[in-house]
């Protein structure tokens, strides 16, 4: 395999294609799969439009929509440039899980435009993955999607995927450790969308204290945001009521959780941290600390975003498995019941046998995640 990244990706010429599921090679297949006999399904779905989900493939086909404005580490780098992540995305639900998704890169920074976009494709698959969009306005174009009742499930992966694995990656340091959810602190730093959604989650999952910090210190009760979702958060995080930097929030803390920048970690903010503690610095390329300076200052389980390194907190064994399972049982929306057995099914792939501190998450390629998670989702 080419390993150069821009080489590759001129020699692909892209990562997805579309491929015919039927061979067309007489004037029968021909009279079938098209003219006339198409007339036949169409009237059906007139008639029903349900069936669309039958008689097309939308029951297995998932749209992978951006407007480019938070990609990867990129940042807002315009729906154009977002196309090879968006592809990628799309390679790997059917990689990992045998789900069809295409890319649809919207190139408008209006609101209403991009929801209005989003509303009128919607017939044309059986869910919608949101992919890169930029806090706050994610969280506003996902609950407006979703208050529109499109019938199918309306998932912003940067949010819930990514809170979906960390709370994975929490059950089985407890399940390691002894310690109890009720009992911890957890300590996340960047205040983003996958930030917020990772506060809501482990508050969900019965995490005693969750404490969100962002460029401006940690948040607390006694401030004004401007942005909706730290006004939400605010009350039903940092019970102790600390305040300061990242640093104080810090101190006595059993888990901390970075989705914020590089370097922003130091060995003495690890070693003021509760005994047996967990760090999980998901900064990429670059974590807030490097795994062996976290070990060393005292950390008992250690997890990045990278693949070169124990346990990656990695997205692609949430959304996969989570859309399969979705489709599976025809589910108009994914709730929050699906995501938290979402979050156990995969610590779950980790036996007994297997649990470590340099394993409390299974590998991506362990090919019974998606399954398991497909399960849990949807309930069969």
């Amino acid at each position: 395999m080419n390993t150069d990244p821009v080489s590759a990706h001129k020699d692909w010429r892209g990562k997805v294609e579309i491929v015919s599921r039927v061979k067309i090679d007489n004037k029968e297949a021909l009279s079938v799969a098209y003219t006339p006999g198409v007339a036949a399904p169409c009237l059906e779905i007139e008639k029903n439009p349900a069936l669309s989900f039958e008689l097309t493939r939308r029951g297995n086909l998932v749209a992978v929509i951006t407007d480019g404005t938070a990609v990867l580490g990129l940042g807002d780098i315009g729906a154009l440039a977002a196309m090879p992540v968006m592809e990628g995305k799309c390679a790997l639900f059917k990689e990992f899980a045998d789900v069809d998704a295409f890319p649809l890169c919207i190139d408008t920074d209006n609101t209403d435009e991009f929801i209005n976009t989003v509303k009128l494709l919607a017939g044309n698959f059986g869910g919608i993955n949101l992919e890169d969009i930029a806090a706050p306005r994610c969280f506003e174009i996902e609950s407006r999607l979703k208050a529109l009742n499109l019938g199918i499930p309306i998932f912003h992966d940067d949010q819930h995927g990514t809170a979906i694995v960390v709370h994975a990656a929490i059950l089985n340091t407890l399940r390691l450790t002894g310690k109890k959810a009720a009992d911890i602190t957890a300590v996340i730093n960047g205040a983003g969308a996958a930030g917020c959604a990772i506060a809501r989650r482990l508050k969900s999952a019965g995490v005693g204290d969750v404490i969100l910090v962002d460029i401006d210190g940690i948040i607390t009760a006694d401030k004004t945001y401007s942005n909706p979702a730290h006004e939400k958060l605010k009350l039903i995080t940092n019970k102790n009521k600390k305040s300061g930097l990242l640093a104080d929030a810090m101190k006595n803390a059993d888990v901390f959780v970075g989705v914020s920048r590089p370097n922003l970690v130091t060995a003495e903010m690890v070693a003021s941290m509760a005994a047996k503690s967990a760090v999980f610095a998901m900064a990429n390329p670059t974590p807030e600390i490097m795994p062996i300076e976290a070990k060393k200052a005292g950390a008992y389980v250690v997890g990045t975003g990278r693949s070169d390194f124990p346990n990656q907190i990695n997205n692609v064994l949430a959304f996969p498995g989570i859309f399969k399972g979705a489709l599976a049982s025809r589910a108009s929306d994914i709730t929050d019941e699906m995501m938290y057995r979402a979050g156990q099914a995969i610590a779950e792939c980790v036996s007994d046998d297997e649990l470590s501190p340099d394993c409390i998450i299974p590998n991506p390629f362990d090919k019974r995640v998606s399954e398991a998670v497909a399960k849990a989702v949807s309930g069969k």
